[in-house]
């Protein structure tokens, strides 16, 4: 009797300052498993126990075939066989998932990001901002903290705001004292959440202001999961934004589809495909 081969698989892994993702493919290109946990203080360990869990998941006896990182700390990823920025895994991923998006909002832990993409995923055009945490995870982080509510609350809250207030600054730093003097002054959290809330769809969208937006739009990233963001965001933009089932897995997955491609065309140079 002989033995079945076993399916080839490749793994993508985004390794970002705040969350580190790992996503397994099959060679069909099938999703295996994913892995998301907190990068923390050491980025290396991170990717590797994320690909670790992601691989002992999909319950695999080899090692993936092909390894692609990507994100903050790709180069410092315990396996990585190449390296691709998160622009291209990004719209790699997001393409993958939803086909008809032209337009990306990525808003992470410590960046956002706006990117244009073709209708085959190549990016035309993007703009990011990775200066400071203004419109960030990390700036909704501080405010959570400064309103003492969970991060998993902050967008359901929002939605039942009463009226518009506008937190003016965009420094952390500033801002915090802004939402503090608020709360002094007797505002209602859920008021203060949504100015929060709002302030991040203004920078926002001075980014894609920069790319220009494309229908269908797509918002990925952590901050993703937060509907008072979203909301904002649509109104601001005045489109319908489109979210992926898990929107903190698409470099990761962009990265896998890229190291898919890889061992496709390896193959197909091996047995003398043009």
């Amino acid at each position: 009797m002989t033995e079945k081969t076993p399916l080839r698989t490749v793994a993508g892994v985004d390794v970002g300052s705040t969350t580190t993702k790992a996503l397994v493919l099959d060679e069909q290109g099938r999703i295996l498993s994913s892995d998301i946990r907190p990068t923390g203080a050491d980025s290396r360990a991170a990717s590797a126990q994320a690909l670790g869990s992601a691989l002992a998941k999909a319950r695999l006896a080899e090692d993936p075939a092909f390894v692609v990182s990507t994100g903050y700390g790709r180069d410092i990823s315990a396996r990585s066989d190449k390296q691709i920025t998160e622009i291209t895994c990004h719209a790699r991923g997001v393409h993958a998932l939803l086909p008809s998006v032209r337009t990306i909002i990525d808003i992470g832990g410590q960046d956002s990001k706006v990117i244009k993409i073709t209708g085959t995923g190549k990016v035309i055009d993007f703009a990011m901002n990775d200066k400071c945490a203004a419109g960030t995870g990390r700036f909704l982080e501080v405010m959570a903290h400064s309103l003492g509510v969970s991060l998993d609350r902050m967008g359901e809250l929002s939605l039942n705001a009463s009226k518009n207030i506008r937190v003016s600054s965009m420094c952390t730093v500033f801002a915090e004292s802004e939402v503090v003097s608020l709360v002094a002054r007797g505002e209602k959290v859920e008021d203060i959440l949504n100015g929060v809330h709002l302030a991040i769809a203004d920078r926002v969208a001075s980014l894609a202001l920069r790319v220009g937006l494309e229908p269908e739009v797509a918002i990925t990233g952590g901050v993703a999961k937060n509907i008072g963001v979203v909301r904002a965001l649509e109104e601001r933009l005045a489109v319908a934004l489109r979210i992926p089932d898990e929107p903190q897995l698409t470099g990761a997955l962009g990265a896998a589809t890229i190291a898919l491609e890889r061992i496709r065309c390896v193959g197909d140079r091996f047995l003398g495909h043009s």
